[in-house]
């Protein structure tokens, strides 16, 4: 177990996630195929070749994904009691087969719960796209997750 425990969460505080991944064509195809998602512009390279951006988008649904489960051994990780919600979602930029992502965590509230047994914290996520000298911001949004506090651990 490597997460923290509600406690151990610094209102303010930005976790640089050491992970990096580089998302290949066969991560989006098996993405889209498992969640059922025939959208042309993730899938077909003839299609996004006449769209605006060229060639096929990676799912913003993977980079989101990917990007929890990149934050979830320096966060979460052994120490959550559950996910309570995923909000403010924006891709501002565009992902592509063989860009490799970072992501950081700036915890941005946390209060105990009403019991004084666990806490809520919610976590300010952002992707971003390495391979590209700007470092573009490809993917943001906020985590809000019940964690459990040391003296209550199950």
């Amino acid at each position: 177990m490597t997460g923290l425990y509600y406690e151990e969460f610094e209102v303010g505080e930005t976790i640089e996630h050491e992970k990096r991944r580089t998302i290949s064509e066969r991560d989006n195809q098996q993405f889209c195929d498992m969640t059922m998602n025939q959208q042309p512009l993730h899938l077909d390279a003839e299609f996004a070749g006449d769209t605006e951006f060229g060639e096929r988008l990676v799912n913003g649904l993977y980079t989101m994904s990917l990007a929890v489960g990149i934050t979830i051994p320096d966060t979460t990780d052994g120490t959550i009691v559950a996910n309570l919600s995923y909000d403010n979602v924006e891709h501002p930029n565009p992902v592509f087969h063989g860009d490799t992502i970072r992501v950081q965590s700036t915890v941005t509230d946390k209060r105990e719960t009403s019991d004084g047994e666990r806490g809520i914290v919610t976590m300010h996520v952002e992707v971003f796209k390495v391979n590209d000298p700007e470092e573009p911001l490809v993917c943001e949004f906020d985590r809000t997750a019940l964690s459990l506090k040391r003296e209550h651990e199950a």
